[in-house]
């Protein structure tokens, strides 16, 4: 019988919301209520969303490439697992609520007290997830909302406190005065990933210590000069023979210095004048350099406001910039200034608070990547985060960004884990107020996940997962840490496969910004076009880890595909399944199939996604439909193709495809069904 309701135009707001709904009420997201015998798991984590606010484009693609894994695979009769969860994201979410808070009541959250202050937080951070959920859903992702988790939630938590203990009698975890980023806005330390670097135009100057110091020193910061004890230069560059040397300075803008010349085969002696004024306390690579030569590194010259201290009565309790002029001016009077050069520098600045980053040494927890773990065979953290990508147990999509990735680890320092903000998992020691780093309890989420530090039924079939698919700008600060985590808990790798999305962008290449107003909102193109046009917009033409371009038009596009889908599906059912199916037509039909297959298990979805497109439409719609208006015996040709072109679609175009297949009274649903090839 021929469904009245193809009579109509596809109507995609019509029928999204009711087909996510039939498709949680039959438990399919679940790998527990899958059909049939089922054995082998397939299992993707999803990347938590911040709840700091609403979904972006970058999320959708997330959605829409996790979506098409998990359906090809359940079709393919794997035992899928797609677990959601969202991420307390500690100083994103207590700095969005900071601002609210003082826009709105002029309190600071000293004022409110941190118990107040946090039940706020809380109440934010709940409204906001729950916006995310509903926002996940009408992107069609099939993951199963019975095992969703939350970072900050008791399980997770457990997991933390278990982690650090684990790392805290192995030695790795300690507490130590060591250089940190440190946001003077924010009164925190921050990570390497939380720091946005604005060009600004600076001046460059060049200037000795003294009249009788032999090698000239440029520095864009010449007051933290006065924190000096040495310079640095190549062991085999122009100023090598001043090696071993010290200089007293008397009178450095009314401090004395005590000037070691070292040599260190990190200066480059091409650049600049050669040299390098050494500042241990206010920069990681002179801090650096200090250790190895064993310099003083105690003298601290900013404070955490950014005011100096112990840094003579010229520039004492003066802001950086106000004693920078006076520090610029008495090397002017003193005739020691040598040149002046205007040139554009990279100042690091606080995402989310726009401070000003100063190095400072402070007493913070670290993670020592550098220890070996006897548990481990006697390999370091560092180790155990190199080798499964070296010897191939990962493999990181695009492989281009493997060699960035070891180049990560060849360079990386100790990890610092504590943070002075409220929001977030307390470090687990008696009258410790600090709480960790966001990407401490991230970097469990394959395994937290799935509720270790038991030993769950969950754990030992799930784990390790099969995929990471995330943006390549996180693949230090959360992949590595989660290779990290694993390799030292657990004794495996995370994931098997990393495969790396890039940028999302607007028609003309640029990053989507309030500024532009160029942003793109995925519930709106799903209301105004349907999810299906905006996956389809999404995938064709985004290759792993590259940048992709969306607009309206392709978005558009894409719902006009819907809709001649549609009126496929409106003829072909109009007709009786007469005849047999074309051999010709099925082999072709079968050759296709095998070929978007090989496509989805190398991971070219975006190249699968056009193979099918241009068969319904140029294909199947244009030609063999077209010919067989005068071909009443292909009727069960016709219902074949369908059939098949809906398996094959469906990864892509989730609501259509199972709204059509529904219509065609077929018994199972279209997320369960067998993929075209087995």
């Amino acid at each position: 019988m021929f469904p009245e309701k193809l009579l109509k135009p596809y109507q995609p707001d019509e029928t999204e919301a009711r087909i996510y709904k039939l498709w949680e009420e039959s438990g399919y997201f679940s790998p527990d209520n899958l059909p049939g015998e089922r054995t082998t798991p397939f299992t993707i984590i999803m990347p938590p969303p911040n709840v700091t606010g609403v979904l972006h484009m970058g999320h959708a693609l997330m959605l829409t490439l996790q979506d098409i894994m998990i359906r090809y695979k359940r079709m393919r009769g794997f035992k899928t697992l797609w677990l959601p969860g969202t991420d307390h994201a500690a100083i994103a979410t207590q700095s969005r609520v900071e601002k609210e808070i003082y826009k709105n009541e002029k309190k600071t959250r000293h004022d409110m007290g941190r118990e107040e202050f946090l039940k706020r937080v809380e109440v934010f951070a709940k409204k906001s997830h729950d916006t995310i959920v509903s926002q996940i859903k009408v992107m069609g992702a099939s993951c199963d909302w019975s095992r969703e988790a939350f970072t900050l939630d008791e399980k997770r938590t457990e997991a933390v406190h278990a982690m650090f203990k684990m790392m805290h009698e192995d030695g790795l975890i300690y507490r130590g005065n060591r250089i940190v980023n440190w946001d003077q806005k924010g009164q925190t330390t921050i990570s390497d990933d939380e720091i946005v670097y604005a060009e600004q135009k600076t001046k460059l100057y060049t200037f000795r210590y003294s009249k009788d110091f032999p090698i000239p020193i440029a520095t864009t910061r010449p007051e933290t000069k006065l924190g000096d004890t040495a310079v640095a230069v190549h062991p085999d560059g122009k100023w090598k023979k001043y090696i071993g040397q010290t200089f007293e300075i008397p009178d450095f803008a009314a401090v004395p210095l005590s000037i070691q010349i070292v040599g260190d085969k990190e200066v480059d002696p091409e650049f600049g004048t050669g040299a390098v004024g050494i500042t241990p306390a206010h920069s990681i690579t002179d801090w650096e350099i200090a250790e190895r030569h064993g310099l003083d590194k105690s003298r601290i010259i900013i404070n955490e406001y950014a005011r100096m201290q112990n840094a003579g009565a010229l520039v004492e309790g003066k802001k950086v910039l106000e004693a920078r002029e006076i520090v610029v001016a008495w090397l002017k009077e003193n005739g020691l200034m040598e040149k002046e050069e205007e040139i554009t520098h990279n100042i690091a600045t606080a995402e989310r608070t726009g401070g000003i980053i100063e190095p400072l040494p402070k007493l913070q927890w670290f993670v020592n990547v550098n220890k070996p773990i006897p548990a481990r065979g006697g390999k370091t953290l560092k180790e155990l985060m190199r080798e499964p990508v070296e010897k191939g147990e990962i493999k990181i999509i695009p492989e281009h960004f493997t060699k960035t990735y070891f180049h990560w680890i060849d360079n990386l320092r100790d990890w610092c884990i504590s943070r002075q903000i409220w929001y977030g998992h307390k470090i687990p020691i008696d009258g410790e107020e600090d709480t960790l780093d966001t990407w401490f309890s991230s970097g469990l989420w394959t395994f937290s996940t799935l509720r270790w530090p038991e030993k769950t039924r969950d754990l030992e079939l799930y784990h390790p997962t099969d995929v990471l698919e995330t943006g390549s700008d996180i693949l230090f600060f959360w992949v590595a840490r989660m290779i990290l985590m694993s390799e030292y808990a657990l004794g495996v790798v995370p994931f098997h496969t990393v495969y790396l999305n890039g940028m999302v962008r607007d028609a003309q290449g640029r990053k989507f910004s309030k500024t532009l107003g160029n942003g793109i909102d995925p519930i709106d193109v799903a209301k105004k076009f349907g999810a299906d046009a905006g996956r389809m917009a999404l995938v064709v033409g985004n290759t792993p880890g590259t940048d992709t371009n969306i607009s309206e038009d392709k978005i558009k596009g894409y719902k006009h595909f819907a809709n001649k889908l549609w009126n496929i599906a409106r003829f072909v059912l109009s007709r009786e399944q007469t005849g047999a199916v074309d051999p010709e037509l099925q082999k072709e039909c079968e050759t296709l199939a095998k070929d978007i297959t090989d496509d989805m298990e190398s991971f070219r979805f975006h190249l699968a996604a056009e193979k099918i497109y241009h068969f319904v439409w140029h294909r199947f719609a244009d030609v063999i439909i077209e010919e067989s208006k005068k071909m009443p015996e292909r009727g069960a040709t016709l219902h074949y193709l369908l059939e098949n072109a809906l398996k094959l679609l469906h990864p892509f175009m989730p609501f259509v495809t199972e709204e059509i297949w529904g219509l065609m009274e077929n018994k199972n649903l279209l997320i369960v069904e067998n993929w075209p090839i087995k």
